[in-house]
């Protein structure tokens, strides 16, 4: 390849620390670019929260299982890496929330669960919140400021319940967060700014969708993926085999480009080595580089960086995460009920233990068709805050997961298999001012010549913003690296 070529004749020397589809990412665009990038991964495995996995013999993702359409960068970087003709849609993008004992269809015309107006949520609020909705028309504008929790501002003009049992549940599915502290500005930044322009929430919802810009600023990526269902059948992709095949495929053009990927390499110190360039130590060696792309999660990242760039240590030390558990099960197919759509939300003032469940074999053809005598779900557990959860024992995550599907659903049978899968620490929260800290952050590294960092906590924690803020580190690197010194990059 024409990016082997280049290396040989002397590209950069870059170093990226992290092997999640971030640091894979950033890895693709370096190495393509012509820099000789060594990928050093602590675990042992490369993909981070994208995982194919097969239960019962049917194929499934155990991790992410969508990407967001509407964002270019993850269906663009699969193309580039030879799933072109593997990106599907959901067969279905019908959903349901599992809301005061019954399954109720999605409403549709929101912005991530805020309405333009009651109509839009008729059927699934009661008859005193759709009054308060209407209020939102008769109040004064409110005072947004530089940021504000989208909880907070939406139960202010039109009520808790629309939180509770709307916008909470969907939010929960991108964050596993609690909506009365995220950031309205990071998770839904259109409806951020219409806000800060319209005298009413109402009128700003409706000049989101007047701009087609009603989604998150990411996707439910590590979640179930099911976020995103309400906002209709574009909003959403697939990869055929699972969308944890995409970190693979992209492993393999770093390998071909004549990138190395290094497992079981966990980095322990940076050290600067003259004015620009970097010391990347392991346990087993040390690499010396002319760059270095952090993509590890904000506590490693403030571990490395806390000699360098302080108070970015601090601000990343800060940084919190919410752990979850995802439950796949495996029917015969013949013994399930009828099952709506692909799936369900669950609003958490209810007080079920799962946050939702993803039908796999009716949301995705390539489950289908993989197995098709089977029936294979999924559901999450955990939000911020729940840590216990995620911690209760495999058979006690897929009894609760039975007991809630069978009062959401009917359903009775018993599966043939079960696996349990646990993101511990999975998802950065973004709380009121986040933004605001990833700017000191990025401000408090800029001093420092050679250094980039990508992944979920800087620009969202879906799988095409994971891959954004990768391809500006690789930008920033290969836009200020010059040629690799003599002798950078080899093991010492």
């Amino acid at each position: 390849m024409n990016a082997n070529a280049q290396q040989v004749a002397g590209g950069p020397e870059v170093v990226v620390v992290g092997g999640g589809i971030s640091g894979l990412a950033a890895a693709h665009r370096l190495v393509t670019a012509g820099a000789r990038v060594t990928l050093l991964e602590g675990g042992d495995r490369i993909g981070g929260k994208l995982l194919a996995g097969q239960i019962a013999g049917a194929p499934v993702d155990l991790g992410a299982e969508s990407l967001l359409a509407r964002r270019p960068e993850a269906v663009a970087l699969a193309e580039r890496v030879g799933l072109a003709g593997r990106v599907q849609a959901p067969a279905t993008t019908t959903a349901s929330v599992w809301s005061r004992g019954a399954l109720v269809p999605m409403p549709k015309g929101h912005v991530m669960g805020v309405p333009a107006d009651g109509r839009a949520v008729e059927g699934l609020l009661s008859a005193e919140a759709i009054e308060r909705i209407g209020r939102d028309r008769e109040l004064p504008p409110t005072e947004i400021g530089e940021d504000i929790a989208i909880g907070a501002y939406v139960a202010e003009r039109m009520g808790h319940e629309v939180v509770d049992r709307l916008v909470e549940p969907l939010l929960g599915g991108v964050y596993a967060g609690d909506a009365y502290r995220i950031s309205m500005k990071a998770a839904v930044p259109a409806l951020f700014a219409a806000a800060r322009e319209h005298a009413t929430l109402g009128e700003a919802v409706r000049a989101v969708q007047r701009a087609g810009a009603a989604t998150p600023s990411d996707a439910a990526g590590a979640g179930t993926g099911i976020g995103g269902s309400g906002l209709g059948g574009a909003a959403f992709a697939g990869i055929e085999g699972g969308v944890g095949t995409l970190p693979l495929a992209v492993a393999d053009v770093i390998r071909a480009a004549g990138g190395e990927i290094l497992t079981g390499a966990p980095v322990t110190a940076l050290h600067r080595t003259g004015e620009t360039g970097w010391q990347v130590v392991t346990p087993d060696r040390t690499y010396t580089a002319d760059a270095v792309v952090l993509a590890t999660p904000a506590g490693p990242t403030a571990a490395l960086l806390g000699a360098h760039a302080p108070a970015a240590a601090t601000e990343l030390a800060a940084v919190e995460y919410a752990s979850m558990a995802l439950v796949t099960l495996a029917f015969r197919r013949a013994d399930l009920p009828a099952l709506p759509g692909s799936g369900f939300l669950v609003p958490p003032v209810d007080g079920h233990t799962i946050k939702a469940s993803t039908f796999a074999s009716q949301k995705w053809r390539w489950v289908s068709e993989g197995a098709p005598d089977l029936f294979v779900l999924r559901t999450s557990v955990g939000r911020y805050g729940e840590e216990e959860q995620v911690h209760r024992e495999d058979a006690d995550l897929v009894d609760v997961s039975l007991k809630d599907l069978a009062a959401a659903t009917g359903l009775a049978a018993k599966p043939v298999a079960t696996t349990v899968t646990r993101w511990l620490g999975g998802l950065p929260q973004y709380p009121v001012g986040h933004l605001a800290r990833v700017e000191r952050i990025r401000a408090a590294v800029a001093g420092l010549p050679g250094l980039a960092l990508a992944g979920a906590v800087y620009e969202g924690v879906g799988i095409p913003a994971c891959v954004a803020s990768a391809e500006r580190a690789a930008d920033e690197i290969i836009a200020t690296s010059k040629t690799t010194h003599p002798g950078a990059g080899h093991a010492s």
